[in-house]
């Protein structure tokens, strides 16, 4: 059992890192220690004393709660903030007691409550020993007889040593330019992250990681392979929010969960409510590790279903757009199958009434005009070419101009007296009302019980506005948490109904991509953009949590390009490789060239998607970058290396190659000697591109 108890508290100890907590002299459940896994119990520190530093400052403000509430004069920001019954609005939670629940993932349940008010709160920490994660959520519970109003829950608090200044690392973004990393330093006050938009966003990730700062903390920053790196994440699709706070005593928390921006949820009498969870880990061994400690953890752990090598796709949007018929179809799908296109997508446009974005949504059958017989002999034809058949929907918008708003106006998300504002000609349908959710489950179910679609793009091309729920049965602020969760139950049921289909999730691209979704979808469309060079930085962000077997990359005409189509695959046989081009208008050289892309990518897939992933150059820092994938056994690995502009009497620097065994011996392709791993790891890779160019290059052992 990893979960050991000492006369103060508890140790949650993983493979190789350690997490403890305990009851401190005044009785406060207080953080002790996070980090490396020590040799004895009686190593970790106890809970820390209480004390303060004068009346403005009182004890319970310096003190490492695990999870405080808003309360007394802490001045902190609170983990939980509750409103009873009375009007009284601040939680004193107490220690109850805790159990420890054996079993595949190992838990911890601590038990807390209110000395007068009858709230019962109870800390959920789970114990990934092999993985080195620890899960955090939160179950609170109304023993009374009288409804009380939770403003805030957050899932976890995480604190960092007591003797460090750090800096943290982040994403920002929007549309068409997501996941762009930060790495900035922490000082006193509360560095907030958030969504606001009903979607975790293209602007922020609810992810985190924390490293120290090197120039106040003597030089311990971690880099790719080395130092200290504590980092989480929340697994939620919704309004989240990340809370980073130094306080004036020199501790620093990350405090993650719900975003309580207009949220509010009325809890009745002998009623729950259970957060969302938290994952965070530990690494000493730099931001490569940690990334792939997630990669491992999402593969084995989070994705749905069982491990599966993702197809080649061709998406055909970007050749046909709304103009589409099953002619056109047709054609482009012989044509994608004679390349090796294993995947066939029909993208927006297929269903009836939907000649542009102005229209449609919400009426999910077949256009009768541009699909006479329905989708049948498009999937029909596509099967009998050797490919899956894939369709893009938008479940959760609806069209002004459709027949499901005029038939119920009343189930999109707005307010009575206010005008509903569109967003690329739609609105949002209010998936917090369980008859919305009934009727997409109805609708869905029937369309992939009668038509053999073995692949769904789940798209949402728009965030919030008038986030109203007029006939809402409770408390109308809980529509940000109740539409995710009837996002996770109409998917959730949909994939339980049909589990050979393979999802994916879009938000126009990068919108909604998240461990919440993540435990749905089997791979994410990470941006619209369609720029490879753009599309090398974002990946690298991408890259710091999600492992390439989710990451859907295609290729596209690029007008006037200066980029060849070679430096286009390239970029995407990083991830999922696909195709969305017009491929009619290829020439018979290019499908020639893309035919050979293709094949070549078949035979390194597997470590592409299942290797161990190792960033040697940054695209967001460098114009010559490169990543590298390792089998498992490290009997073989492949690199990509790509070149944007440089100076053209510019020298390469050599690639130090990562993660090979030092002890055995290598040949890489185009190099003449063998060498020994430790060499290649050492002395590096010299190669010789041209501005705009690239390679996959290919290691064995000998």
């Amino acid at each position: 059992m990893p979960i050991f108890t000492n006369s103060t508290g508890w140790i949650l100890a993983t493979r190789s890192t350690a997490y403890a907590l305990g009851l401190n002299d005044a009785g406060a459940l207080t953080h002790c220690y996070w980090g490396p896994r020590l040799p004895d119990l009686a190593d970790y520190p106890p809970p820390p004393s209480p004390g303060g530093w004068s009346s403005f400052n009182l004890p319970a403000q310096l003190t490492p709660e695990e999870f405080p509430g808003y309360t007394g004069n802490t001045f902190i920001e609170p983990c939980l903030k509750v409103t009873f019954a009375d009007g009284v609005r601040n939680v004193v939670l107490g220690y109850v007691g805790a159990t420890i629940l054996p079993g595949p993932v190992p838990t911890l349940a601590i038990t807390l409550e209110d000395g007068f008010y009858p709230l019962r709160v109870t800390l959920l920490y789970r114990l990934y020993e092999a993985y080195d994660l620890l899960e955090r959520a939160v179950r609170i519970e109304n023993l009374g007889t009288e409804p009380m109003l939770i403003e805030r829950i957050w899932s976890a608090l995480w604190h960092l040593p007591q003797d460090g200044r750090y800096r943290l690392r982040h994403m920002v973004g929007r549309h068409l330019d997501e996941a762009i990393l930060r790495h900035e330093p922490l000082s006193e006050g509360v560095k907030r992250l958030e969504s606001r938009r009903l979607a975790s966003s293209h602007h922020h990730s609810p992810w985190f990681a924390v490293d120290r700062d090197p120039a106040i903390d003597l030089g311990q920053g971690a880099d790719e392979g080395t130092g200290e790196v504590w980092f989480g994440a929340l697994a939620w699709s919704g309004n989240w929010q990340i809370a980073a706070e130094v306080t004036d005593f020199g501790s620093t928390r990350i405090g993650l969960g719900l975003n309580d921006w207009d949220f509010a949820w009325r809890l009745g009498a002998g009623e729950t409510f259970t957060t969302p969870v938290s994952y965070a880990g530990y690494t000493a061994a730099g931001f490569g590790a940690m990334s792939r400690c997630w990669h491992t953890f999402i593969r084995e752990v989070i994705l749905p279903g069982a491990r599966q090598v993702q197809k080649v796709f061709y998406n055909s949007w970007e050749a046909t757009h709304f103009d589409v018929d099953e002619a056109s179809q047709i054609d482009l799908a012989a044509i994608a199958a004679s390349l090796g296109v294993e995947l066939f997508v029909l993208d927006d446009g297929w269903f009836a009434g939907r000649n542009d974005d102005t229209a449609a949504l919400g009426d999910w059958r077949p256009d009768p005009h541009k699909f006479p017989h329905g989708l049948t002999p498009l999937i029909r034809r596509v099967h009998e070419l050797g490919m899956a058949f894939g369709l893009w929907i938008e479940p959760e918008m609806v069209s002004p101009k459709s027949e499901l708003y005029r038939t119920h106006p009343d189930w999109v998300l707005h307010f009575p007296t206010r005008a509903r504002t569109e967003s690329r000609h739609q609105l949002i349908l209010n998936l917090a009302r369980p008859d919305v959710q009934d009727h997409l489950i109805a609708q869905f179910d029937r369309l992939l019980t009668e038509q053999s679609i073995d692949f769904i793009k789940w798209d949402m091309n728009r965030n919030v506005s008038e986030p109203g729920w007029p006939a809402a049965p409770g408390e109308p602020r809980e529509v940000w948490v109740r539409y995710i969760e009837g996002v996770y139950r109409v998917w959730g049921t949909l994939r339980e109904r049909h589990p050979h289909v393979v999802w994916q999730n879009c938000s126009g691209g990068g919108g909604r991509v998240d461990l919440g979704l993540m435990r749905l979808a089997d791979q994410f469309q990470l941006s619209d953009n369609i720029d490879p060079t753009r599309f090398l930085a974002m990946q690298e962000g991408f890259s710091q949590i999600f492992p390439a077997n989710t990451m859907h990359a295609w290729v596209a005409d690029l007008p006037a390009s200066h980029l060849s189509l070679r430096f286009r695959f390239h970029v995407s046989m990083c991830g999922i490789l696909g195709l969305g081009g017009h491929l009619a208008q290829w020439t018979p050289e290019e499908r020639d060239e893309a035919a050979a892309l293709i094949a070549q990518y078949k035979t390194i897939r597997t470590l592409v998607q299942f290797g161990a992933l190792y960033r040697l150059r940054s695209p967001q820092r460098h114009a010559f970058a490169a990543v590298l994938y390792v089998a498992p056994d490290r009997s073989e690995a492949v690199l990509f290396a790509f070149r944007t502009h440089l100076p053209a009497q510019t020298r390469l620097p050599p690639l130090r190659l990562q993660g090979l065994d030092p002890q055995r011996h290598y040949t890489i392709e185009g190099q003449p000697e063998v060498r020994s791993g430790a060499a290649w790891m050492h002395l590096g890779l010299h190669l010789h591109l041209d501005d705009f160019a690239s390679c996959v290059v290919q290691i064995r052992q000998v």
